[in-house]
This record gives structure tokens, sequence and C-alpha cells, in this order.
């Protein structure tokens, strides 16, 4: 199974509460059963269930690749550890904690806000990737405004072609503008993905989710 629609109790902003790479999988601590089993079998990685500041939040303040995961220090003591526990972990000291709506990686490169520009080069040699500030329709939150994979990468409808040819050539992927959960242009919010599968939103209408498997390279 390459992709399957989702919703967290009946919620279709699947993203907010899940991030995935190619090596493993967060998800909310409250996901269901069945539900939990859909990611892994659609993404073929190690699940983990957790919370982050003792919320379901983890896309919003989860980033990374698959070298491992960059949060705040802000987060609690007992969910870094826990993280620690299962992969890599990079702590930054910043009154910023919403990293995933901040930073745009894959196993690739790596795109991020201007807020964490002092970062750039800790992150860098984290994730192992070149990694570059950038704005997509002028606004500073690169990771909720697109979501990608190691080939393919969704992004808001207002991307200009300067900040598409710059994620393009530091992710090495594909850029295209597209709508998530019928028409909702914050792409990132409606997915999760990695270079094994796409979950979608199930208010996803058929054209966008033909949008999302084509440029993610699903079909």
């Amino acid at each position: 199974m390459k992709f399957s629609k989702l919703h967290f109790h009946r919620d279709p902003n699947i993203g907010l509460f899940s991030f995935a790479t190619d090596k493993f999988c967060l998800v909310n601590r409250f996901a269901m059963k069945k539900d939990v089993d859909l990611l892994k079998k659609v993404l073929k990685v190690p699940v983990y269930q957790t919370s982050v500041l003792g919320t379901g939040l983890i896309g919003i303040f989860a980033a990374g690749n698959s070298k491992g995961i960059v949060i705040s220090d802000r987060i609690y003591h007992e969910e870094i550890e826990e993280m620690q526990r299962n992969f890599e972990v990079l702590v930054l000291e910043t009154k910023h904690t919403a990293f995933g709506n901040l930073i745009l990686a894959n196993d690739n490169g790596c795109i991020v806000s201007s807020d964490l520009d002092k970062f750039r080069k800790d992150i860098r040699d984290f994730l192992g990737v070149d990694t570059r500030v950038g704005t997509i329709g002028g606004m500073d939150l690169v990771g909720s405004l697109a979501g990608c994979k190691s080939r393919g990468c969704l992004a808001h409808k207002e991307i200009t072609d300067k900040e598409k040819k710059l994620i393009e050539k530091i992710l090495d992927v594909n850029v295209s503008w597209a709508t998530i959960n019928f028409g909702n242009p914050w792409v990132k919010s409606g997915i999760i993905v990695n270079s094994n599968g796409l979950l979608y939103g199930d208010r996803t209408s058929g054209p966008e989710l033909g949008i999302a498997s084509e440029t993610l390279g699903f079909i």
C-alpha cells in the first residue's frame, strides 16, 4: 500500500499530529491502534507514540530527517529523554518551539526560517545536509507551508519561482503547488509522508490526491 486516507478522531489535519522520516515515525499518544497500524503498513517504519509539551501536536514541534529529530530545549525533559532512547535528537536553546513550522527537510537538504538562522550550522551538521534560509510565499513558516520527501515536495500555492528553485536545488526534489483536505493551502497539515508511502487527510479530493501522489512519486 503506497497511500491511504486517515483522520485522527475525525480531524483530517493529520500532519499536525505526526512526523515521519524514512527511518521512523512519531505520532501522538492518543492515536488509536488501528491508525498506528495503518501508519506502519503505509510508511514501513517503526512508529513511536509520544507527546511534545504534553500535547499530541508532534508535527508542529518536531522536524528533521532520517538522521534524527530537531527540537527546542523548551520541550519537557522526560519527552526529550524518551526520544533519545529511540533516535538521535538535536536540542536547540531558543525561545522558539514550533520547529515543525520552521524547518523543511529531507535526506537531501534543509530549508529553515530566518528565525533559526543562527542555528543553521548546527542543523546542517546534525542532519548532514546543505541547509539554507528560505521562505514560501514570502513567509518564514517553511515547514508548515510545504510537505516533502526525498523525491517530491508539495508547497503552498503562493510560492514564488525563486523560492521554488531554491527548494528544488537544496532538497533535490520536484516542487508543485497544491492544496489538501478540499482546498487547504497549508499542505503540511494534511499529509504524513516518507519515501515508502503517503497518508492524507480524509477530506482530500480526488484531484488533490492526484497531484500529491504524482508529485511525491507514488504513481
